[in-house]
């Protein structure tokens, strides 16, 4: 892309691992069925799917975890999880779980996903929404100020972890103490998420913040100017889906970048991918256009794989050389 040094970008990248992020966030499991359709169900007219086997891997702010770990950084994962079966699975497959708190009165968070023939038939949900007690949020407070880390991710599903009674003391510990903040959110938190660094909504969500459409570019530059007017925020990447990202910085013009995914098998977790490796580069020294511009070639990355999914930074320097 124009203007940006894909040397720098490298010296960027290869920062990755000096980093230690704090991930905060609703935890969740994503269950893979995978199988073929022979034939369609007598019962009704719904396809039959023959399971030939299945998958397990973090979802939601696990999943952003992940995304963090593959780019090279530490990731300080925080959340919740029930006491269940699946909530076992989630710590076990966590390298540092000591941030993962159990709330006996709600089921872990699962996803599960069937898929035939590369594409995803069905998904089933397992979740309670209901806000976590004050007891556990204290305990996450209290966890995120013993923590030592270069920056807090927060990523809401809205699954009932990111009060915001939560924020309303996570945010002004982390400005005090000078710690950036960036967040993926949800509309029906949306203006809890202030101050912070960068927000990640994506177009769908502008539209039911700013009440009206978010598809053309003058539509999404009146919308990112309004966000910016709302909330306290020192950039905002607006993501809009095939279009690319429209990337917002207070004070000065916005811009457009392209989405470079050559084929489109999965947008699963792809949101994850973009906070993940925007929050990465803009720790490590890149401006906000380098970031976006790394943020948008991972999601072009990630939605080229089948299922949630995530990034290295040998694939984003490969996805962001010119081509032969």
């Amino acid at each position: 892309m124009k203007g940006v040094d894909l040397k720098k970008i490298k010296a960027v990248t290869d920062n990755f691992n000096d980093k230690r992020v704090l991930v905060l966030g609703d935890l969740m499991l994503d269950k893979y069925l995978w199988g073929h359709v022979a034939r369609i169900s007598p019962e009704a007219p719904v396809p039959v799917v023959e399971v030939k086997k299945d998958t397990y891997c973090l979802g939601g702010a696990g999943n952003v975890s992940c995304n963090l770990e593959s780019l090279g950084a530490l990731s300080i994962l925080v959340g919740v999880v029930g006491k269940d079966q699946d909530g076992e699975w989630v710590r076990n497959a966590t390298s540092n779980n000591h941030g993962i708190f159990t709330d006996s009165t709600r089921p872990t968070t699962v996803k599960t996903r069937i898929i035939a023939h590369q594409q995803q038939v069905v998904r089933v949900d397992q979740e309670k929404k209901n806000p976590i007690s004050s007891q556990i949020e204290k305990q996450i407070y209290n966890f995120i100020q013993q923590e030592k880390y270069d920056g807090i991710l927060i990523s809401d599903y809205n699954k009932g972890i990111l009060s915001k009674s939560l924020m309303d003391e996570i945010l002004p510990y982390a400005r005090k103490n000078e710690i950036p903040v960036f967040v993926d959110p949800k509309v029906e938190n949306f203006f809890s998420f202030s101050p912070v660094t960068l927000i990640n909504p994506n177009h769908i969500e502008a539209e039911k913040i700013v009440y009206h459409p978010c598809i053309t570019d003058t539509q999404v530059e009146k919308a990112g100017q309004k966000i910016l007017s709302q909330i306290e925020a020192k950039y905002l990447i607006l993501k809009r889906g095939e279009l690319g990202l429209s990337v917002f910085e207070r004070g000065k013009m916005p811009f457009h970048i392209p989405t470079i995914a050559r084929q489109v098998y999965d947008v699963t977790g792809a949101g994850d991918t973009v906070i993940a490796s925007a929050c990465l580069a803009l720790l490590s020294g890149a401006s906000i256009l380098e970031a976006a511009v790394i943020a948008n070639a991972a999601a072009g990355i990630a939605v080229g794989k089948i299922g949630t999914a995530t990034v290295t930074t040998g694939e984003l320097i490969e996805a962001l050389s010119p081509q032969k």
